[in-house]
């Protein structure tokens, strides 16, 4: 066959199901979405000691420790009884994309529970400080782990690229601080946070240190377990499978071309929702692939006959402005700032002295290592006296620069 074909590959990839909450546009979250506060000292009246078995007999690589903080959060997540049956329902479609991204960096599968309690699983969550997708990207950090944003595409929101990402930045914290439950930690508030807890408390322990971190982070983690727990034991709160909506064998399709998702719906006689839903990270609802940069497309899985419809679509050009613009931030913290004090200027500069690391001073400027390596385009950790680095302005004011949040 000829082929400017635009089709190198299929594979199937899953059974899907939406909740009608993941189809929609951008949807401003507050921080954490699913982690509701609770006081800081629950009241520990009622120790569980099937819970505790439960937690023990599920537990592989992560620790699921049980106490009065993770207790709590069973109990609301155990009452949320329609929420937890979607997110039953989700997890056939997103666990094995997670997994398959957590196991190739060696990372914890437990892991993969993590963007229940960050975005209920639905890839247009954004914060309301901007972190973004399934695993709450912020854009720097985004960046930093190789996620692209343009006036096309935003690869936070695309399940596989984002979940990549998040196992390397779980490489990363893991490396640096020796434990799950901290990196799960550092995720939440950056590893500039965990470092210094740990300092203070003399411990390596979450639960020794949790009264150091933020106020979030000590929820964030029990929220974590108590999710695990939920999901791994729902029949036993009665929490029912929700069936989602759409369910779907998937192909993949590789294009080098602009194809537009609405015209591939039509031709697909599919909803364009529908297929939106499948391919949430393109912005314009335009698949811009081109011969240097193909790009992926998740379909329903397409027969031989079925295919020769699409065929001349897929070989067509689409319309519209090619030009390719990168994103700038959309760290909502940041842009305040910047409206506040136009006129001073973003960067200050900071001289390596002898004998300073990166993590020395990121600690200086209440920084992340990782923010440092973004803002000067550095690949590794090394520095040298004398070198000049370029630190973002005012961020000993407000404190550490998350990574997620902030």
């Amino acid at each position: 066959m000829n082929k400017k074909v635009l089709l190198v590959s299929y594979c199937i990839l899953a059974f899907i199901g939406f909740s009608a909450s993941a189809q929609q546009p951008a949807i401003l979250l507050n921080d954490t979405t699913s982690v509701p506060q609770v006081t800081e000292t629950p009241l520990f009246s009622n120790y569980n000691f099937t819970y505790k078995s439960r937690l023990d007999s599920i537990q592989k690589i992560v620790p699921l420790s049980y106490n009065e903080y993770v207790q709590k959060y069973i109990d609301i997540y155990s009452g949320r009884k329609d929420m937890m049956g979607r997110m039953l329902g989700l997890s056939d479609y997103y666990f094995p994309i997670f997994e398959k991204a957590l196991k190739s960096l060696n990372i914890p599968e437990e892991i993969k529970y993590l963007p229940i309690i960050e975005s209920s699983m639905n890839p247009h969550a954004v914060s309301r400080v901007g972190a973004t997708g399934l695993w709450q990207f912020m854009f720097g950090t985004a960046k930093g782990y190789g996620l692209n944003m343009d006036n096309f595409v935003d690869e936070r929101k695309d399940p596989i690229q984002a979940s990549y990402a998040a196992a390397a930045y779980f490489r990363d914290a893991y490396e640096e601080l020796g434990d799950w439950l901290l990196a799960i930690a550092a995720y939440n508030c950056g590893m500039g946070n965990v470092r210094r807890a740990v300092e203070k408390a003399d411990s390596r322990d979450f639960w020794e240190i949790r009264k150091y971190l933020p106020l979030e982070t000590r929820n964030y983690v029990p929220a974590f377990i108590a999710a695990v727990y939920v999901m791994k034991c729902s029949e036993k709160h009665q929490i029912r499978y929700q069936r989602p909506s759409y369910i779907k064998i998937t192909d993949t399709i590789q294009v080098n071309k602009f194809v537009s998702i609405p015209d591939l719906a039509r031709a697909l006689s599919m909803e364009e929702e529908e297929l939106y839903a499948l391919n949430p990270s393109y912005k314009k609802k335009i698949v811009n692939g081109t011969d240097l940069s193909p790009k992926r497309i998740i379909v329903p899985k397409v027969s031989l006959a079925n295919f020769a419809q699409i065929y001349e679509l897929l070989n067509s050009d689409v319309e519209t402005d090619m030009n390719v613009v990168l994103a700038s931030t959309d760290d909502r913290r940041v842009m305040k700032k910047a409206s506040v004090a136009k006129a001073k200027p973003l960067y200050l500069y900071h001289k390596v002295a002898p004998g300073q690391s990166l993590g020395l001073i990121a600690d200086k400027y209440h920084v992340e290592v990782q923010d440092l390596k973004v803002w000067n385009k550095l690949k590794g950790t090394t520095i040298v006296p004398g070198q000049r680095l370029k630190v973002l302005n005012n961020q000993a004011e407000k404190g550490t620069l998350k990574r997620i949040r902030g």
